[in-house]
């Protein structure tokens, strides 16, 4: 019913930017909550940014609020992740999800998933 595809990762030196873009596909997203989750090698999969396809509004986990800025494209269906001053600890593969519901911060509320992009913070 819905696809989801991320791209825009790569290798970035601390401090730097990136910009990472999900790409919807099948239904439309006039509903829908759209969020990007973050995975480490050997931890969880972890809420970082969310946005209302209505509204606009966006919602950010603290570890990212002001380096992190999520927006959406209606006329495109495509959701993006503005990412600023990376970390070493912000390298992971970032996924894009959504849902039908309002918001949402974890994992199992979201039942469609992209493939994932990485990002890799070098310094």
């Amino acid at each position: 019913q819905v696809q989801l595809v991320e791209s825009g990762g790569g290798l970035v030196q601390v401090g730097g930017s990136l910009k990472l873009s999900c790409a919807a596909s099948g239904r439309t997203f006039s509903r829908y909550t759209m969020a990007w989750f973050r995975q480490a090698p050997g931890k969880e999969r972890d809420f970082a940014a969310g946005i209302s396809w209505i509204s606009g509004t966006p919602y950010y986990a603290d570890s990212v609020k002001g380096r992190f800025t999520i927006s959406r494209d209606n006329a495109k269906n495509t959701v993006y992740l503005q990412i600023n001053s990376l970390k070493p600890e912000d390298t992971a593969v970032y996924y894009c999800a959504t849902r039908t519901g309002i918001a949402g911060t974890r994992p199992d509320e979201f039942p469609y998933w992209g493939q994932g992009t990485q990002v890799t913070v070098s310094s």
